[in-house]
């Protein structure tokens, strides 16, 4: 007679089952597994593997549409190429006016080769980067669009040729072109051929200078001066005079004293220096990794714009005075604020008043 319990050889008997249960689980995962590496070997391309763990989840039609939209990259201007032109003649005239704004001191600076000390020893592109061809680098891209044009500076009606000599006066601290010479002609030819894919009256995308938020407060030319010495003393140097190569041409130009732009300048605008500098300096730098904050932006700018350098007699600038921008720092105004603050800021009351003021608004 059997004396083991009933409920314990049950439980034997359950505990074998289970066991050849997963024993033949296992058995099937495993052949499984095998047939699956067997197939991919034998049977597939050789790069399979590594497309299938590299592969990523496409989204769904929805969700590819929004990603498609937020991601869509700003197509910027790009300036056209001389050398995909037939005509010799012209090829050959856009040429030289590119390298009259490239190296306009070699040609018209202290030691011109075309006419001596016409200009400060500056050149075009010190202002208008890479030959006025760099997105928000104060770029060419808009000129054959938008000229002919009335302008509020003068009162009067301009075409390029007296915009050229507008640089040559004010930014070159020199004098004018003669509008028929050969080099005037040659600019103008290169400048208006940069924006010749430009529609009349539009505004491309990476043209001028890029928007820069306003300070809630006045600049500050003390924090300006650190921020020079931090960021920009290495090429201007410590007196602002810039550095020459071994043919005395400037290799970093002086941002003030007796051979720097003057005070009708357009970057003697608080506004156009503080974006030109934020979006383009240290040079090298572009408008989607700057280097300065905004605040060092403004202020550097403020330090510079207060330091010694050429006047200019602007009695027949704005003959409209409603006219004159936030920032130009002579008087007299239309709006009610005072002249330090037209320099120095805050813009933004000055701005939103110019701006009542232009529609009639009190």
């Amino acid at each position: 007679m059997n004396s083991q319990d009933p409920h314990r050889q049950m439980d034997a008997v359950h505990v074998k089952l289970f066991r050849q249960f997963w024993g033949l689980v296992s058995f099937l995962v495993l052949f499984i597994l095998l047939l699956f590496l067997y197939i991919g070997y034998f049977t597939q391309p050789a790069t399979w593997w590594s497309e299938w763990l590299t592969a990523k989840p496409q989204p769904s039609e929805s969700i590819a549409s929004t990603l498609s939209t937020n991601q869509a990259e700003v197509r910027y201007w790009v300036a056209p190429d001389i050398e995909s032109l037939n005509d010799e003649g012209q090829k050959l005239q856009l040429r030289y006016g590119r390298e009259l704004v490239a190296h306009t001191a070699q040609y018209f600076g202290p030691n011109g080769s075309i006419e001596a000390n016409k200009t400060n020893g500056l050149n075009c592109q010190n202002c208008h980067l890479e030959a006025g061809t760099k997105v928000f680098g104060n770029n060419y891209s808009r000129v054959a669009a938008t000229y002919p044009k009335l302008r509020a500076r003068s009162g009067q009606v301009e075409d390029v040729y007296k915009r050229i000599n507008d640089c040559f006066e004010r930014s070159l601290n020199g004098q004018a072109l003669a509008v028929d010479s050969k080099e005037m002609q040659a600019m103008a030819a290169y400048i208006q051929f940069l924006g010749k894919d430009v529609p009349k009256g539009e505004k491309p995308p990476g043209s001028g200078f890029k928007d820069l938020a306003f300070l809630n407060r006045p600049l500050d030319p003390i924090h300006g001066e650190s921020v020079y010495v931090d960021k920009c003393v290495s090429c201007h140097q410590a007196d602002g005079q810039g550095l020459k190569d071994p043919n005395g041409v400037y290799t970093y130009p002086p941002l003030w004293g007796p051979l720097s732009y003057n005070q009708g300048a357009g970057l003697y605008r608080m506004s156009n220096f503080a974006k030109y500098v934020k979006w383009n300096m240290p040079l090298g730098i572009n408008h989607d990794d700057p280097e300065l904050t905004d605040e060092e932006a403004w202020d550097v700018a403020a330090w510079v714009n207060t330091q010694p350098r050429p006047g200019k007699d602007l009695s027949q600038d704005w003959p409209d005075i409603a006219k004159k921008p936030y920032d130009h720092p002579f008087g007299p105004y239309a709006d009610g604020f005072s002249e330090a603050q037209h320099k120095f800021g805050p813009f933004g009351p000055i701005k939103a008043k110019l701006e009542a003021l232009a529609t009639g608004a009190n």
